[in-house]
């Protein structure tokens, strides 16, 4: 018997419909939905344990996987089956957790864990555009605490014109690439690619994106009508204790303001802290600490956190002694890495990164294999945070989703001002050497210096900021270039990168309801600020990028070749190619261009005279000589009919001189006229129907005897 199942639709503005169903599929899972666009299905699950766990936090796990099946393909590698998530599924789970995650109680301690699932594939639908609505119905249709509907959608801009969910192609015309989270009242979080867009036309598209967002939350409200109301379940709520936490705060939050005005260093900071939380436990007895630790521990950092929000909202006063809008210290070097083919080193304040920079052929492009997708990336920018960064001790798992994120951002931020026409993959690693505050804008100054040094001619220079934002609902403070605990304690991270005439891209979280678009404006227009004075400074080190790659890096030459001539070239099991890479000490990359019927060939390498050789073979395979036209040739070979001649400037190239075209007068043996290595002109006459050969003429170059 086929369960009863409920279904809602949502029409975007330009008719398109979306579709949310319930009731047929994971029916044991605490809520579960299917969301339809198109052929494109989403499975989404939501399951969250009775019993609080014993942590401080939310242990909320989002899992987004695209099924090689929905699109009807087999995973690549030995292994016939999904294994590890890629990036771009990974880059999806945390879009959709940052929006979720503000959203459960605060007490809330059970593990949850959403599963996302593409389980069918549609060519025109992008399906991470849905992956968040369809985690918000699945939860609020559930009985898991949840304070809000929110939805999840993909903004583009195209010629001028904004649309919702727009397919790959369209996004590849579109100058915005934005992804807006928001909940009926409040945009929550932002995440997005520009090409040099303006401050305003960013807030167009996010408002743009919340009318839609609101509609399809209305579509969550009357499926959960129809479906019936439910009935939140109950949990262990946290223990609360005013009284100890007015206590606490009498005994230490005037302390922590005053340390907070001294304008030290993170590690002075620190334990000017630690020496006033040690003073309180030891105000309390024994037994109070065994009964109220978790307490005291927790409403002594609810002090710290209050006493230093009312510190910057009252006097402007920021915990390093900056005002609102003023920028750390910054210092840059570039060429720091000898062997690199492109390096620098940014510096602001206590945050610090190492970028290293290679250049490579076609063959070293990042390879996009899913079911949704697949391509190659040929500029991209990986990002590593080790844990001596914060001077830290901790395990090495391998690179974490925030690494991933965090590389992401910064390679979108980029690759708007890669030159089309560059030949090169490009390829910039961000070792993060110091963090106190947004790192990953740290990788797009010290990614920008990498590239200049490199002699790659980048569109225009790129840095990037930070913004925080700390409010009372009253009075607030946008903060440029946050710290590290400014971010723990303020309600906003917005991160903005640009050049000089706009924004490349950005990435925002609120953590407060009800932002309004005069705070969000106010902190874009700061943020140009902050990153204009930032890219100055950076430009005192380097100003423009160098006329050419350095001396040791490899110079890339591209050349087309008539799609008839790349057998030849690669020869039989490609040991024509793999002899002349040796020869020449050059990697040499050949790709099919299906659109012109031709064969590109990438010649990459550090040796003039290897990549001139490369050359000279490719001129001399795809050598045609003209009807009518002059050439020098060589006698590589004498016959008893004529000689076999060499093109001088196409070697490898033979052509038959018939013993009759070498002089007027006739020829009784070839040598009498020429001998092997004797260099003279011949006349080209193209081919002889006659002889069925080619024709070619040293005589008529010879004037005639009469």
């Amino acid at each position: 018997m086929i369960p009863k199942t409920y279904q809602e639709n949502i029409v975007l503005p330009d008719g398109r419909k979306i579709t949310i169903e319930t009731g047929k599929l994971a029916k044991q899972a605490h809520g579960s939905v299917v969301v339809k666009m198109g052929k494109a299905m989403l499975l989404c699950t939501v399951v969250s344990n009775y019993e609080s766990a014993d942590v401080d936090f939310l242990p909320l796990t989002v899992d987004y996987r695209e099924k090689f099946s929905s699109a009807g393909k087999f995973p690549g590698g030995f292994f016939k089956r999904e294994a590890r998530p890629s990036d771009n599924e990974i880059l999806t789970m945390r879009i959709v957790d940052r929006v979720l995650r503000p959203l459960f109680p605060k007490d809330y301690h059970s593990e949850v864990q959403i599963m996302i699932q593409l389980i069918s594939n549609d060519s025109d639908v992008m399906p991470d555009s849905l992956a968040g609505l369809a985690a918000s119905c699945a939860i609020y249709l559930s009985d898991i605490p949840f304070e809000s509907p929110i939805s999840e959608v993909r903004v583009a801009r195209i010629d001028q014109n904004l649309v919702i969910n727009p397919s790959r192609d369209q996004l590849n015309e579109s100058d915005i690439d934005l992804v807006v989270g928001a909940s009926e009242n409040s945009i929550i979080m932002v995440e997005g690619e520009m090409d040099e867009c303006s401050e305003e036309d960013m807030i167009e598209a996010i408002m743009f994106a919340h009318e839609s967002i609101k509609s399809q939350i209305k579509s969550q409200k009357k499926l959960l009508k129809a479906i019936g109301e439910k009935n939140t379940r109950e949990y262990d709520k946290s223990e609360e204790d005013d009284k100890l936490l007015d206590l606490i705060e009498k005994k230490t939050s005037s302390e922590f303001y005053e340390i907070g005005k001294m304008g030290l260093k993170k590690d002075e900071r620190s334990a000017k802290f630690s020496e006033v939380k040690t003073k309180l436990i030891d105000s309390f007895n024994e037994e109070e600490i065994e009964l109220h630790g978790h307490l005291i521990k927790k409403y002594t950092d609810l002090s710290l956190k209050k006493s230093i929000r009312k510190l910057i909202i009252e006097e402007g006063i920021r915990l390093d002694g900056r005002k609102t809008d003023e920028i750390r210290p910054i210092w840059c070097e570039v060429d720091y890495l000898p062997s690199t083919h492109g390096s620098s080193v940014f510096t602001r304040g206590e945050t610090q990164s190492l970028a290293s920079l290679t250049l490579g052929t076609s063959k070293e492009s990042n390879k996009i294999d899913l079911p949704s997708y697949e391509g190659e990336e040929s500029f991209y920018l990986h990002y590593n945070f080790p844990p001596f960064s914060t001077g830290e001790a901790r395990p090495l798992r391998g690179t974490s989703r925030r690494e991933i994120g965090h590389g992401n951002l910064a390679q979108r931020s980029l690759k708007k001002v890669i030159p089309s026409d560059c030949p090169y993959t490009i390829r910039i690693v961000s070792e993060i050497l110091e963090s106190n505050g947004s790192s990953s804008m740290a990788s797009v100054c010290s990614g920008t210096l990498a590239l200049m040094d490199a002699g790659i001619k980048i569109k225009r220079p790129v840095s990037g900021i930070a913004m925080g934002l700390i409010t009372d609902n009253e009075k607030y403070a946008v903060l440029s270039d946050i710290l590290g605990d400014e971010d723990h304690l303020g309600d906003m991270d917005f991160k903005i990168t640009g050049t000089s005439e706009g924004i490349t891209s950005c990435q925002m979280d609120i953590k407060i309801k009800g932002l309004s678009y005069e705070i969000l404006s106010k902190a874009l227009n700061q943020a140009k600020i902050g990153r204009l004075k930032i890219l100055d400074e950076m430009l005192k080190t380097i100003s423009t990028p160098n006329n050419d790659v350095k001396a040791h890096a490899p110079k890339i030459i591209v050349r087309k070749i008539p799609n008839e001539f790349i057998g030849p070239f690669i020869g039989p099991g490609g040991k024509v190619i793999q002899e002349l890479q040796k020869e020449t000490e050059c990697t040499i990359v050949i790709n099919e261009d299906p659109e012109t019927e031709e064969g590109i060939v990438e010649i990459l390498g550090t040796n003039e005279v290897g990549i001139q050789k490369v050359l000279s073979k490719i001129d001399a395979l795809t050598f045609k000589p003209e009807k009518n036209n002059i050439y020098s040739v060589k006698v590589i070979k004498i016959l008893d009919f004529g000689a076999v001649v060499e093109y001088v400037d196409a070697p490898g190239n033979e052509v038959l001189l018939h013993i009759s075209e070498i002089a007027w007068e006739r020829t009784k043996n070839v040598t009498d006229e020429v001998n092997i290595g004797d260099i003279f002109d011949i006349k080209y006459f193209g081919f002889d129907p006659r002889t069925k050969k080619e024709k070619i003429s040293r005589k008529a170059l010879i004037e005639k005897n009469t």
